[in-house]
């Protein structure tokens, strides 16, 4: 079992770009958070949805636990999220601008052992905000071997 658990969504920061960092906890049941501990977890295809004034974790992925019985949770299912309530507005509010959204960015255990989800209020990346990601991407490894030879 891992002490620190710090499962990244790479894929939502080429794809977005990140406004605003919000840390929430998570609802899970038993057989989650020992699945999250073991690091049998995945975040890269999830988004955040309101329903009813409350946050939830769409589409995230975190394996059934191996030695569960037939109590065992589901892979994929909504996961409620727990934030502030003037959080929870402030993100709401934020929402009716065209083009945001809001994408889990890791998933990690803090220092009491808790499953804990940063959140980012995004707006979506056109096509050529990700080419020029990729350049400079790429302009950092070339100087990085450069500096490397010398």
């Amino acid at each position: 079992m891992q002490k620190n658990v710090n499962i990244q969504n790479k894929r939502a920061r080429f794809e977005y770009e990140i406004l605003e960092k919000y840390t929430a906890g998570i609802v899970l049941q038993g057989s989650e958070i020992k699945s999250i501990r073991l690091g049998k977890a995945s975040v890269t295809e999830s988004f955040c949805e309101f329903h009813n004034g409350e946050l939830f974790m769409i589409n995230s992925h975190i394996e059934e636990y191996a030695y569960g019985t037939h109590y065992n949770h589901k892979a994929k299912s909504e996961r409620k999220l727990l934030l502030s309530k003037k959080e929870l507005k402030s993100l709401q509010r934020s929402l009716q601008n065209k083009g945001l959204t809001i994408v889990p960015l890791r998933l990690f255990t803090n220092e009491k052992g808790l499953a804990k989800v940063e959140i980012a209020l995004a707006k979506g990346k056109k096509l050529y905000d990700k080419r020029e990601t990729i350049k400079d991407r790429d302009n950092k490894i070339n100087l990085d071997r450069l500096k490397k030879s010398y």
